[in-house]
């Protein structure tokens, strides 16, 4: 498997982890200055999921995709392969968020899957580590009391 990933020990309750990590993505999602802008978030499997990265310089980038499970309070799976309506698409990767018990916290972590090493070393050479490793931080930082 071509997988990629970070993970981070929050010291919060998964059900207030997973409340910020599901309903309030625009404040954790994306390594600052840059933010997204929530388009559609279909909670089911097949739902659509799609938002748009804005970058510091006024870059827009759309990310459209789908659902493919919503496990309340679990977990979250999305892929690229796929848009609205079941439209193939240039497929790069599947994206894996969760929480899960831990100690007195959770266990965040956020998998990126990949269909080929390529994709995993460009995704990596992207700067994965530093950026989803940003947005975990981001998360903790909303979960976790001052």
């Amino acid at each position: 498997m071509h997988e990629l990933s970070v993970t981070r020990h929050i010291a919060a309750p998964p059900a207030q982890v997973w409340d910020v990590m599901a309903n309030r993505q625009e404040e954790w999602w994306c390594p600052k200055p840059w933010y997204i802008t929530m388009v559609a978030q279909e909670r089911r499997a097949g739902g659509r999921s799609e938002m748009v990265m804005h970058g510091p310089d006024g870059e827009e980038m759309p990310h459209n995709g789908l659902f493919l499970a919503w496990d309340e309070g679990r977990r979250f799976v999305t892929t690229d392969a796929v848009t609205g309506d079941f439209v193939p698409s240039g497929p790069f990767m599947i994206g894996i968020w969760e929480v899960e018990p831990e100690g007195e916290g959770t266990r965040y972590t956020a998998r990126a899957r990949h269909w080929t090493e390529d994709d995993m070393k460009r995704h990596a050479d992207m700067g994965f580590e530093e950026g989803w490793g940003a947005c975990a931080d981001q998360l903790k930082a909303i979960c976790e009391p001052d």
